[in-house]
C-alpha cells in the first residue's frame, strides 16, 4: 500500500481520476477472484480449472501493483517498503498451501489501498480546486471603448476589463467604474458578499454578483492572488512536518526489521518443532501483523486533512511543520495597524462649537471633497454614512503639513487642518477654549477666518472580529498576547483597552527592530507566533516560530516571510486556525497510540498464539483504515467565521 502521498502539481500531466479508476478496476478483479475461490471453499465445489484461474486473477490483479511499487522503491530509492511485505506474505501463504488466505490478504490490501487513495485524494486536491476557479478569458476594454475577449494570460497591469454580473474576476485589480457586490468566499473565506466601488481592490476568482464593473489590472496572472495561493498550497503539501519525517524514517527502517524478524521467526518456529509449512505460515502471519502501515499513515492522514480544511476556510499553511508549530504556540504578538485594527482612518467624534454636528460635517466634507488624504477619505465616508450633503466649497487648495483652505458659498474663507493651521489662522486661543478631549486621536480643526467652528476626531478603529478572536485564543490555552505598534502610546492604549489588553501587554513607539527584539524575548519562554501585514513586519514574521500574515491584499514581503497566510482580513480565521492545528495534533497522537497498540497486540498473537493469517490481515488493514478515517475527520471541520 503506497503511503507516500506526493504533492499536487499544477503542471503535471498525470490524471488522478484515471489512476483512481484503474485502482478500482484492479480491486474489483481481485475481489471477484477471491469470491469465486471462497464459493468453492465454503459453499459448493466448482471446477478446479475455474478456481485456479480465479486465484491467479486475484493474485495478479491484487499483487502486481504493490509488487511494481515495491520494486520501483527498491531499485530507484534503495528502500524496502510495506508493499513488499504484503506481497511476500501472500506468496508465502500460497507456497504453504493456503492460497485462499493469500488472496484474502491481497483483496483486503487492495480494497484498503483504493479506499485510502480516494480518501487521501480529497485531502490533497486543493491545487486542482484552485486552478478550476480561474476564468480562461476576460473582456478587455480597448482605447476606443470597445470590448475584446482575450485570454486571461494576455492581460497586463494597466489594462482595463469589464466585469459583468455572474462573471469571475480574471486577475487582481481595482475598481475604476461602477458599483456592485462580490462573493469572495473562495479566496478570503468571507461568507457575505462584499460591496465594491471605485478604488476598491478585487481579487482573482471572486464572483461579481451584480452591477457592471470596470476593473484596472494591478497584477499579472503569474503574481495574482490565486497564483500565490497555488504556490503556498504546493509548498505546504511538499513540506513535511517533523512527525511526518519521523514516520517515514520509522517506516523504512522498521520494514527491514520486520523482514529480518520474520526470517528469524521462521527458523525459531522450526527449532521449536514446527513443520516447514506450519513455520512458514506463522512467519507470514507475523509479517502481516508487524507491518507498520497504520503507523506510517497516521501522520499524513491528519496533516493533509488539516491543510485542506484550512485552505478551504481561507488559511494557507506553508507545510505541515507550520501546522505543528502553531499547535504548540502559547504566546502571540500582534502588530496593531492593519492587523488588530482596520488600518484606515475612521471618524470617532464630532465636536461643533454651535452644537450642530451635521452643519460642521457638511462644511468639512465639502472642503475635503477633492483631497486624496486618508483622513479626507474618512470624513467623506462619515458624511455618506450620515447622509450629509457636502457644502459646495470652491478655490480649494492644500497647504502641505497644515491642512486645506477654500471659499464657502458666501465667499468667506474656510479651512481645516492641524495645530499649524490654527497658528496660521490666528485661532490657537479660540481652539484652546474648545474642550474636545482628543489626546488619543488625530484632530482636524475646522474654522471660518479666525473663528473655530469645531473639531473632528479621526482614528484607526479595531476590527469587528479582533476582540472575539483574542478571547477565543485565550480560551484555547494561549498564555500571553502582546500588542506591538509604532504609534504613540496614547493611541495604542485606546485600541488596546478596547480589545481587552492589560497596559503591560501594550508596546508602543516601536521600530521594526524593536518588534524583533520583543519577539526574541517572548520566545525564551516557549513558541511564539507573530501576526502582521506590512513590510515593516517582515523581520518579526521571519523571527517568530510561526509568522502569520494578514489579508490577501497584504504586503508581498510579509506573505513571503510568513509561515501562515490569512487570505481574509478576518481575525476569526486566526483563532480557528489555532484550534484546527491543536485538533490535528490531538488526532495524530490518537492515531499513533492506536496504531502502535494494535500492532503490538497482533505481533504478540502471531508469536505466542495461533493467530490465523486472515485475522492478522483484517486487524492490519482495519487499523490502517481506521487511522485514515480518524484523520479525515478534520475535513468536516473547515475554518469558519465567528
Amino acid at each position: 500500500m503506497a503511503h507516500d502521498i506526493p504533492p499536487a502539481d499544477a503542471n503535471s500531466s498525470q490524471d488522478p481520476a484515471n489512476d483512481g479508476a484503474l485502482d478500482l478496476v484492479l480491486t474489483s478483479l481481485t475481489v471477484a477472484g477471491l469470491c469465486v475461490a471462497a464459493i468453492d471453499a465454503f459453499l459448493t465445489p466448482l471446477p478446479a480449472l475455474l478456481v485456479r484461474a480465479a486465484l491467479i486473477l486475484a493474485y495478479l490483479a491484487g499483487g502486481l501493483p504493490p509488487l511494481r511499487s515495491a520494486l520501483v522503491e527498491l531499485f530507484r530509492n534503495r528502500v524496502l517498503d510495506i508493499d513488499l511485505l504484503m506481497v511476500i506474505a501472500a506468496l508465502a501463504a500460497a507456497v504453504v498451501g493456503a492460497p485462499l488466505e493469500g488472496a484474502v490478504l491481497l483483496a483486503l490490501f487492495s480494497i484498503a489501498g483504493t479506499l485510502e487513495g480516494r480518501a487521501m485524494g480529497r485531502a490533497r486536491n486543493a491545487v486542482e480546486a484552485l486552478m478550476q476557479l480561474r476564468p480562461d478569458t476576460a473582456l478587455r476594454l480597448g482605447p476606443d471603448g470597445g470590448v475584446v475577449e482575450v485570454a486571461v494570460g494576455d492581460l497586463a497591469p494597466g489594462d482595463r476589463v469589464v466585469l459583468r454580473p455572474g462573471a469571475r474576476v480574471p486577475v487582481d485589480g481595482r475598481v475604476v467604474e461602477g458599483e456592485g457586490r462580490l462573493d469572495e468566499a473562495t479566496v478570503t473565506g468571507e461568507s457575505l458578499p462584499v460591496k465594491k466601488g471605485p478604488g476598491a481592490a478585487v481579487f482573482e476568482a471572486c464572483v461579481n454578483l451584480d452591477g457592471v464593473l470596470v476593473v484596472e489590472v494591478t497584477r499579472a496572472l503569474a503574481d495574482s492572488t490565486v497564483a500565490r495561493m497555488i504556490r503556498l498550497v504546493t509548498e505546504a503539501q511538499a513540506a513535511k512536518a517533523p512527525s511526518e519525517r519521523f514516520s517515514d524514517w520509522f517506516g523504512q527502517r522498521y520494514t527491514v526489521a520486520v523482514l529480518a524478524g520474520s526470517i528469524l521467526a521462521f527458523f525459531g518456529f522450526r527449532a521449536a518443532g514446527y513443520e516447514a509449512d506450519h513455520a512458514l505460515y506463522h512467519a507470514a502471519t507475523l509479517l502481516v501483523a508487524a507491518s507498520p502501515c497504520a503507523v506510517v499513515i497516521s501522520v499524513p492522514a491528519a496533516i493533509l486533512s488539516a491543510l485542506s480544511a484550512s485552505a478551504r476556510g481561507g488559511v494557507l499553511f506553508k507545510g505541515g511543520a507550520a501546522l505543528e508549530r502553531l499547535a504548540a504556540v502559547r504566546a502571540f504578538a500582534f502588530d496593531k495597524t492593519g492587523t488588530l485594527t482596520t488600518g484606515r482612518a475612521e471618524v470617532t467624534g464630532i465636536h461643533a462649537a454651535s452644537g450642530d454636528e451635521t452643519e460642521l460635517l457638511a462644511l468639512l466634507a465639502g472642503l475635503e471633497a477633492q483631497s486624496e488624504h486618508p483622513i479626507a477619505d474618512a470624513i467623506r465616508r462619515a458624511a455618506l454614512a450620515r447622509e450629509v450633503v457636502p457644502v459646495l466649497v470652491t478655490a480649494v487648495r492644500a497647504l502641505a503639513s497644515e491642512g486645506i483652505v477654500g471659499l464657502d458659498p458666501s465667499g468667506a474663507q474656510v479651512w481645516a487642518g492641524n495645530a499649524r493651521m490654527l497658528d496660521r489662522m490666528g485661532a490657537t486661543e479660540a481652539a484652546a477654549a474648545l474642550q474636545t478631549d482628543a489626546a488619543e486621536d488625530t484632530q482636524v480643526w475646522v474654522g471660518r477666518g479666525a473663528q473655530v467652528l469645531g473639531a473632528v476626531r479621526v482614528a484607526d478603529a479595531p476590527r469587528e472580529t479582533s476582540a472575539a478572536a483574542l478571547a477565543a485564543l485565550r480560551q484555547g490555552g494561549v498564555q500571553r498576547i502582546l500588542m506591538m505598534t509604532g504609534d504613540r502610546r496614547p493611541v495604542a492604549l485606546r485600541i488596546g483597552r478596547a480589545l481587552g489588553f492589560a497596559e503591560d501587554d501594550i508596546a508602543a513607539d516601536l521600530l521594526p527592530a524593536d518588534k524583533v527584539k520583543l519577539v526574541e524575548l517572548m520566545a525564551e519562554t516557549g513558541a511564539v507566533a507573530f501576526v502582521g501585514d506590512g513590510v515593516n513586519d517582515a523581520a518579526a514574521l521571519a523571527r517568530a516560530d510561526v509568522g502569520i500574515a494578514m489579508g490577501a491584499a497584504g504586503s508581498e514581503v510579509a506573505l513571503q516571510a510568513a509561515d501562515v497566510a490569512l487570505m481574509a482580513e478576518d481575525m476569526a480565521q486566526l483563532a480557528a486556525a489555532h484550534r484546527i492545528s491543536r485538533r490535528a495534533a490531538r488526532i495524530i497522537r490518537q492515531n499513533l497510540t492506536f496504531a502502535i497498540g494494535a500492532m503490538v497486540v497482533l505481533v504478540i498473537g502471531g508469536l505466542f498464539f495461533e493467530l490465523p493469517l486472515p485475522l492478522a490481515v483484517i486487524g492490519h488493514e482495519g487499523g490502517t483504515l481506521l487511522v485514515v478515517l480518524n484523520g479525515l475527520r478534520l475535513l468536516a471541520d473547515p475554518i469558519r467565521k465567528g
